[in-house]
């Protein structure tokens, strides 16, 4: 039975998606009818807000730590003037609170945005 506000979505090319997403138990495959396989995966709509915002802050952030990189290059550098240096700092520091606020309205916590890198690490 359906859970209220969830949605259904069937189709063939998640199947291996679906297959790898079984584990969470948040799929259940339709009862063999001698029709091919299809499998239901079940949509919580809250859920499904929550994990985009989380996708799109944790890219925002990517970004905001790689400006933050470039800019202190540039400053190292000293290809910036003073006045530049202010601005850019001052805009990071709106950005990077901006992300923070928008960080617990979706109800995420620090490490939700984190990414490991691979051989480079974590993001922060």
């Amino acid at each position: 039975m359906e859970a209220p506000g969830t949605m259904q979505v069937e189709s063939k090319s998640i199947q291996d998606f679906a297959l790898v997403m079984q584990q969470a138990e948040r799929i259940q495959p339709r009862p063999s009818s001698g029709v091919p396989s299809r499998i239901r995966l079940e949509l919580d709509p809250e859920q499904v807000k929550n994990g985009l915002g989380q996708l799109v802050l944790t890219v925002v952030k990517l970004l905001h730590e790689l400006l933050e990189r470039q800019a202190l290059r540039r400053i190292d550098a000293g290809s910036l003037s003073e006045d530049q240096i202010e601005r850019l700092g001052l805009t990071l520091m709106r950005q990077a609170e901006e992300i923070d606020r928008l960080r617990q309205e979706f109800g995420l916590g620090e490490q939700d945005l984190n990414l490991d890198l691979g051989p480079l690490g974590t993001l922060f």
